[in-house]
């Protein structure tokens, strides 16, 4: 390892070190809703997504030594098979989980995913990441494991955990989610000889039973309705015929594609993101006048009761002081006003984003060390990758 690579991942680990000291993340899990999943640790979200994917790695790995695919016949009866397999305890910046490690009869066998008497995963998580996001040649995820984990793979073996690993990408989905939530964040990427921003856009839907699922990774230059067009079709081709809610951040183009692709969808503007949108305009000494006279809006029990309060503000001093303020809530009026059509309890969950916030919060944590990325595939490194 070079000193810059060095140097690069002792400040990762460094940051994550920090932020799990300090309580960092406590405060923002405690706002997913109790009783549904968290991101991390041992029964996390994160590192169930890397069991699966190393899992199905390992498995691509064993074919690529055996020479034919699991449930097949072996060429000769003589031949080498699998034999089932092994249960291994992993540690991850992500938290803790078992894999199930294949075996072959004649013990020839021996991963280089999973190393012999490896139990944690340091350069790897990032890998496993990187292949969600999609667009790597095998070429370039070959220098990517040459540099994660300082082995070198075949190509065949490339394919094949490439295979598996994008069947993710593609997996087919729930037919309903009750809601579902877009988001972005961005981030700096090399492109050619220059740094440029771009845009990495999550979705997470939440199932009839409450659990979270990561729907997608894209990386875009600039968002707008053709791409917001191609991620929602992409959804619908991959099993999803119905969406309740889609709570997004004023994302540009994105209720125009959702309404497109399910007409009787909800699309319901993040509370907490007009909130922080209206303050912009707000000197800091008047911050706490102007929240308290904007809570009697979102607060309301229906749509006439919100829109006294919002006529109330803007004809007081500080509506007069602060006219943008209130130019935020009447131009997203539209898309606020079905949040006031929901009992208390379900205001809660659309209330704010804060499901997916918390991961663009990990990921903000690691492009503040990392300044930027290599190309667009490599930024989604940033949900796992430690250093």
């Amino acid at each position: 390892m070079t000193d810059e690579k060095a140097a690069a991942g002792g400040a990762g680990r460094r940051a994550v070190e920090e932020l799990v000291a300090s309580g960092g993340l406590d405060g923002l899990f405690e706002q997913i809703d109790a009783g549904q999943i968290s991101l991390t640790g041992a029964d996390g979200l994160l590192p169930a997504l890397l069991k699966e994917t190393l899992e199905r790695g390992l498995q691509a790995e064993l074919t690529d030594h055996l020479g034919y695919d699991k449930g097949e016949r072996a060429p000769s009866a003589r031949g080498n098979a699998r034999n089932g397999t092994s249960t291994k305890t992993m540690d991850s910046e992500v938290g803790p989980f078992e894999i199930e490690v294949p075996r072959d009869r004649a013990g020839t066998f021996t991963p280089r995913l999973v190393r012999k008497g490896q139990r944690r995963m340091d350069g790897l998580d990032g890998m496993i990441i990187s292949l969600y996001a999609g667009g790597m040649t095998v070429r370039e995820i070959r220098h990517h494991l040459d540099s994660t984990l300082g082995v070198e793979l075949s190509a065949g073996t490339i394919s094949n955990i490439t295979d598996a690993v994008l069947q993710w990408q593609s997996r087919p989905l729930e037919e309903f989610y009750p809601v579902i939530y877009p988001d972005a964040i961005r981030v700096k990427i090399r492109d050619g000889g220059r740094v440029s921003n771009r845009a990495v856009h999550i979705a997470v839907g939440v199932d009839m039973e409450g659990v979270k699922h990561v729907l997608g990774i894209w990386v875009q230059a600039d968002e707008g309705a053709s791409f917001w067009a191609r991620v929602c079709a992409e959804l619908a081709n991959r099993g999803v015929a119905d969406v309740l809610i889609v709570c997004y951040d004023g994302l540009t183009g994105l209720p125009e594609a959702i309404e497109a692709t399910w007409p009787g969808s909800m699309v319901q503007t993040c509370v907490v993101h007009l909130i922080r949108s209206s303050m912009r305009f707000v000197s800091y000494r008047d911050r706490k006048k102007v929240a308290a006279a904007l809570k009697p809006i979102y607060t309301a029990a229906n749509e006439e009761a919100a829109l006294a309060a919002l006529s109330d503000l803007a004809s007081s001093p500080l509506g007069v002081r602060y006219p943008d303020t209130v130019g935020v809530w009447e131009r997203a009026w539209e898309r606020f006003i079905p949040f006031l059509a929901f009992p208390p309890a379900l205001r809660r969950v659309i209330y704010t984003t804060s499901s997916i916030e918390s991961l663009n919060y990990q990921l903000r944590k690691v492009t503040k060390n990392r300044g930027h990325f290599p190309n667009d595939v490599w930024s989604a490194w940033c949900f796992s990758d430690r250093g």
